[in-house]
């Protein structure tokens, strides 16, 4: 059982399945799920491949986290780096198996992020900003696949790919602001290191600024009526707070640039329900 227990938390399942909602979203706001099947498909995917990921990157993360988080499953000694390591390999199997099943764009991405959820560890975590941008471009392309994966209109997606990806990167950078002594401490170069935590939270503000610009297209293109900026009103209030929140409070600035993200995408929901 304490086995069953730790490869589960090797999971994190509770952000396995939050990425499965956004791939969810994704698929709806493309298509309507005109597709149901397809859209299951996707979504059982990107839970199974982020869970894949998660075990990975404890498998390499394995030393550090034997001192700063000894309670993780491979630390503790509940599953072996090796049975870790086979597991992340089983869940990346499903979720290449399902994947196959969906149309060559949906393949396609799913061949990018499979790439970059293993060498985000290895090769990234550590850089000045890329590890953010990688973190970033994993969220929204959750949307993305959602909506290849339903053949659906990638124009709106795309748009909701570009807030979720800027207003990730933003929470990342600011993330990487409040846990500055540590990461300096393990060795990291994040961006607030490389640079200064001043200019990092710049960098944030800027990309927080894209995603509030971006936000109004679908409105303006006609795709979406006013019950979606309804919903978007609020979103871009809490961006807003969340970035300015960031400069002299980041643990609370990037809480709320996560909820503004979610309720961005409960807009396209709210959107597309008005019009299917």
């Amino acid at each position: 059982m304490e086995q069953v227990r730790g490869a589960i938390e090797l999971m994190r399942p509770g952000n396995a399945v939050a990425a499965g909602v956004l791939t969810f979203i994704g698929s709806f706001v493309a298509g309507g799920l005109g597709t149901p099947a397809s859209a299951l498909f996707a979504v059982l995917a990107t839970v199974l491949a982020t869970g894949g990921g998660n075990a990975i990157n404890d498998y390499f993360d394995r030393g550090i986290d034997a001192i700063n988080q000894p309670d993780r499953p491979i630390p503790r000694g509940a599953v072996s780096p090796r049975a870790g390591l086979w597991f992340s390999l089983a869940l990346f199997a499903g979720a290449v198996g399902l994947t196959l099943l969906l149309p060559m764009i949906a393949i396609v991405i799913a061949v990018v992020n499979f790439t970059a959820l293993v060498a985000y560890t290895e090769l990234f975590k550590g850089l000045p900003g890329v590890g953010n941008a990688l973190v970033a471009y994993l969220t929204g392309s959750t949307f993305l696949y959602g909506g290849a994966a339903v053949g659906g209109d990638l124009a709106t997606v795309s748009v909701l790919f570009v807030l979720a990806a800027t207003a990730t990167m933003a929470r990342e950078i600011v993330k990487d602001v409040e846990d500055v002594e540590g990461d300096r401490k393990e060795g990291l170069n994040t961006l607030p290191i490389a640079v200064g935590e001043r200019t990092a939270l710049a960098v944030a503000v800027a990309f927080v600024g894209v995603a509030v610009l971006v936000s109004p297209v679908p409105y303006l293109r006609g795709t979406f009526g006013a019950a979606y900026l309804v919903v978007l009103a609020p979103t871009l209030v809490g961006l807003v707070a969340g970035a300015y929140r960031s400069l002299s409070d980041p643990t609370t600035g990037q809480t709320w640039l996560k909820a503004s993200m979610f309720l961005a995408a409960l807009a396209f929901v709210v959107g597309r329900a008005a019009v299917v």
